[in-house]
């Protein structure tokens, strides 16, 4: 499984803008998230996670029942808001003019109409950072400098620098796909920069993660979304990972920003079996199912805005897609242990193993206090 996540580039080049226009990424509800730290990410563990992907319920299937990420996680790990007008865009068949008008004729110069798609690579290039990757020794900070000394804004407005950095985390971390090019209907979400402020981010990067998550065959090896939160929400949930939570850390959104995830050289090797293994045989009584209780930041705008939406059953709209969010899989299984039985979709070589539980059992009968539907 590759990532296609450039998040060194995203975090070092927000840095590097000037203060406006960091307040305006501010505004449009983006800063919590691009201030924080990259960490490395576990392909391993996101390999693991994934196979467990189930398409028909829209949920994990783990050893110990169904689980899913939610708004919630969203807004308290990545502090993006998930309360506000959904992410969708109307269809064109060129969109030539637009791209010219929002980022510049540079975007679509020597290239052949009609034009559906932008080359991430021309963002970057268009702002002086034309192939710049972090080496191998180099470190953020050092990183950081050198783009920074290599950013070139040139003469463009205010709100055309905005608009060009702002896709580029579009196209690279929030809406990855395995594509090296971004649809441009992402770019019209950026017209009217003020408008863009009342968005659902965070709701459209859940239902975007959702739609390219593969089912749980395992010869599929594609991945997309902002694997980062799938990561971080794993390891919140059942603590298994190699991120550790940073000593003294405060409870402030974005909580992402509290893990320290490093690659350790003593298991360089672990592959995907082993984490599959690890996940097997997890202690269930380890399990956190109320990561955020007590959390000392709920009033932070993300979460406070995004509470009435925490229980409710979802649509989750992306430009053209859509996903389902269930919540009600997950609160039945929530917390204590329903067996499970793997059986060969449609008994053929090749097909998923799907997973059902061995008996019916209804919760609110045991635990008529807790649940509810």
């Amino acid at each position: 499984m590759r990532s296609r996540v450039t998040w060194d580039l995203c975090w070092a080049w927000y840095r590097a803008l000037p203060e406006a226009q960091q307040t305006q990424n501010t505004r449009m509800g983006f800063g919590h998230l691009l201030s924080v730290r990259p960490f490395h990410v576990d392909v391993p563990y996101l390999e693991a996670l994934r196979e467990r992907r189930e398409e028909d319920c829209k949920a994990f299937i783990m050893p110990w029942g169904h689980m899913i990420p939610t708004l919630e996680d969203v807004a308290y790990l990545t502090g993006l808001p998930v309360q506000g007008e959904p992410v969708v865009e109307q269809e064109r068949s060129d969109y030539h003019d637009d791209i010219v008008e929002l980022l510049g004729p540079e975007f679509v110069a020597g290239r052949r109409r009609p034009i559906r798609s932008i080359f991430l690579g021309s963002l970057s290039e268009a702002m002086g950072l034309r192939g710049r990757r972090r080496g191998p020794l180099e470190t953020l900070e050092e990183f950081y400098m050198g783009v920074q000394g290599e950013l070139d804004l040139g003469d463009r407005s205010e709100e055309r620098s905005v608009r060009i950095f702002v896709a580029f985390p579009f196209g690279c971390l929030l809406f990855a796909t395995q594509s090296s090019q971004m649809n441009c209907k992402f770019v019209l979400l950026l017209r009217d920069l003020e408008q863009a402020r009342w968005y659902a981010w965070g709701a459209a990067m859940l239902g975007h993660m959702f739609s390219l998550l593969p089912s749980n065959s395992r010869r599929s090896q594609s991945t997309g979304g902002f694997t980062p939160f799938l990561q971080i929400w794993g390891y919140t949930g059942f603590p298994m990972g190699r991120g550790v939570l940073a000593e003294g850390r405060q409870t402030m959104v974005p909580l992402m920003a509290w893990w320290e995830v490093a690659p350790d050289p003593r298991v360089a090797d672990r592959r995907a079996e082993d984490v599959r293994a690890a996940l097997d045989h997890y202690p269930h009584d380890q399990v956190v199912w109320t990561p955020y209780a007590g959390e000392a930041d709920a009033s932070h705008p993300a979460v406070e805005a995004g509470r009435p939406l925490f229980d409710c059953h979802l649509l989750l709209l992306c430009l053209g897609t859509y996903e389902v969010l269930y919540l009600e899989l997950v609160v039945r299984t929530l917390g204590w242990h329903q067996p499970a039985m793997e059986v060969p979709s449609l008994a053929r070589e090749g097909h998923s193993l799907r997973q059902f539980f061995a008996e019916d059992r209804d919760w609110s009968e045991e635990h008529g206090s807790t649940i509810t539907y």
